[in-house]
């Protein structure tokens, strides 16, 4: 006698896979504006991350290492903001954060409603506002996002990522702000991003210049610089920006992580800005000035800490 095969059961008829875990599930397809030092390096984190990726910058050549990671490369931000599911920007100050936005063929051009734009620019509160205004304005989504960290940290995932605006569109871009920063805060309304990215920076300038005179006068006095160092490594003042510039300036090794004339431009902006709010800032005014000296003997381009040179001199 034969037996017929054994039927399925009735539960497992109609049985439905579970969905893909989250990080199977497609990734958007993002956009990054402005390939200097810091975009570059936030774009390029965001490839090796799987994210479908466009890129522009208005030299074009700038783009190619992205290109042979991957990225596309696209000939206006308009042509980015259109192609893209939310696309970044990172400019170097406030006129070209605003050039690429109302620009021709600008970000502005290409934004109809529920197009995301996230800037990631360091600019003055007023720029923020006008570019969230003008965005909202034709009904897509806005997010001011600046950064606290230079190269390295951009290039190993570990920025401070200070976001104002649309929190809806904070959510939608966590997972991108979290290839390429280690912590997120979200501040409130446009502008509160730009105004604590210009305390940080001021804080850093005068930082900086504070060291420059201490080594500056520590070594004319008759002491060795690298014994100023130690001892200021395992006092309450010692600090990671410290430890890690001292000994580059020493050795003259200015190679630029954070180009001088940006924190010049950022600390000049925190001075309008207290000038703006009431509050005297004696000492980012004389930082300021100490920026400016390093910018007129030739450092503009090089790092930050250059402004030891002007300093010492």
């Amino acid at each position: 006698r034969r037996h017929s095969a054994p039927t399925p059961t009735r539960a497992r008829e109609g049985h439905r896979p579970p969905p893909p875990p989250l990080a199977a599930m497609a990734k958007p397809s993002v956009g990054f504006l402005g390939m200097g030092i810091m975009g570059s390096a936030m774009a390029g984190r965001l490839i090796d991350a799987g994210f479908p990726t466009t890129v522009w910058n208005r030299s074009k050549d700038k783009c190619k290492a992205l290109e042979e990671k991957g990225a596309k490369v696209a000939d206006t931000p308009q042509a980015v903001i259109e192609s893209c599911d939310i696309v970044f920007a990172c400019t170097s100050d406030p006129a070209s954060a605003r050039a690429v936005v109302f620009g021709e063929g600008g970000v502005l051009a290409g934004i109809t409603a529920g197009k995301k734009f996230v800037d990631m620019s360091t600019v003055d509160e007023e720029t923020a506002v006008e570019i969230g205004t003008a965005v909202r304005a034709k009904g897509g989504l806005f997010l001011e996002a600046p950064v606290s960290g230079s190269k390295g940290p951009a290039l190993n995932g570990q920025l401070v990522i200070l976001a104002a605006g649309d929190q809806a569109l904070k959510d939608e871009a966590q997972p991108c702000f979290d290839v390429m920063g280690k912590r997120t805060f979200f501040l409130g309304d446009v502008g509160a991003g730009a105004r604590m990215k210009l305390v940080v920076n001021m804080v850093m300038g005068i930082n900086m210049v504070a060291l420059s005179e201490g080594l500056a006068m520590g070594q004319k006095a008759g002491l060795q610089g690298g014994d100023i160092m130690e001892v200021i490594k395992e006092g309450a003042i010692a600090s990671p920006m410290y430890g890690l510039k001292g000994p580059k300036m020493l050795a003259g090794d200015y190679d630029p992580n954070f180009p001088l004339k940006h924190q010049q431009k950022d600390i000049r902006l925190a001075v309008d800005l207290g000038d703006k709010v009431g509050q005297p800032m004696p000492l980012a005014a004389a930082a300021n000035e100490a920026f400016k000296a390093g910018m007129a003997v030739g450092h503009a381009d090089k790092d930050f800490s250059a402004v030891f040179e002007a300093v010492k001199r």
